[in-house]
């Protein structure tokens, strides 16, 4: 107990940035707001403080309309988005593959045009997110948001030069293989502290806090620059 309470005293000053997540959380670390396509058009939210992420999620495909496209384009363009996503491929949705596919190159196109890194979502289609990232050999980071899979799949993937990220519930071996510098922190649609989280992580890597900085790292420009 007098281990955490050293580790939750140090990170109340560190600027720890949770890169993906659905809420709207107090001020106390830095997090990158994913804006689903309903959210876009809120004018009074999009006016808020906050780092954003901007896509079209798999599950949202088939609400796009003509006016979404337009203002993803907008919004990605403004200086409070810093990626691009979460994008990606589902296996467990209606929606063809080749569709998927399609409004996916869309985003990694908009990815490299804004020089934003790609916050991805992959659910049972890694085989193919692999092949497109072969194919298309972007510029800027491809992050897999939210990684729970096994070691053998997190080797395939940091060689393919993906990055993964952790949040609430992971696979022990795949945090243990992964470089820290392809390690990103977030706590997506869970409850849990961001604070318990990065603890949970820095106790597997066996290694300081502060070393998770690869989401510092990444967003050093929007960390020291005010929105």
């Amino acid at each position: 107990m007098f281990f955490l309470s050293l580790l939750n005293n140090k990170l109340q000053n560190l600027s720890m940035i949770d890169i993906h997540t659905h809420r709207i959380k107090p001020d106390e670390h830095l997090s990158v707001y994913n804006l689903r396509l309903n959210e876009m058009f809120n004018q009074a939210f999009i006016a808020k403080r906050c780092l954003l992420s901007i896509g079209i999620h798999p599950w949202d495909i088939e609400s796009i309309t003509p006016e979404s496209v337009l203002r993803i384009a907008e919004l990605a363009a403004g200086t409070n988005t810093v990626a691009i996503g979460e994008c990606g491929l589902d296996k467990n949705i209606a929606v063809p593959l080749s569709v998927q596919k399609q409004i996916f190159e869309t985003q990694i196109e908009l990815s490299e045009q804004s020089r934003k890194p790609l916050i991805i979502h992959c659910v049972g289609r890694f085989n193919e997110l692999l092949e497109m990232k072969k194919y298309f050999q972007p510029c800027q980071q491809w992050i897999v948001h939210g990684f729970r899979g096994k070691p053998q799949l997190a080797s395939q993937l940091l060689d393919g030069g993906i990055s993964l990220s952790f949040g609430e519930k992971f696979n022990h071996q795949s945090i243990t293989i992964t470089p820290l510098e392809c390690i990103f922190t977030e706590t997506d649609e869970s409850d849990m502290d961001f604070e318990k989280i990065l603890i949970n992580i820095s106790v597997i890597k066996r290694c300081a806090v502060e070393d998770l900085k690869a989401g510092d790292h990444l967003f050093a420009p929007y960390i020291q620059q005010p929105l």
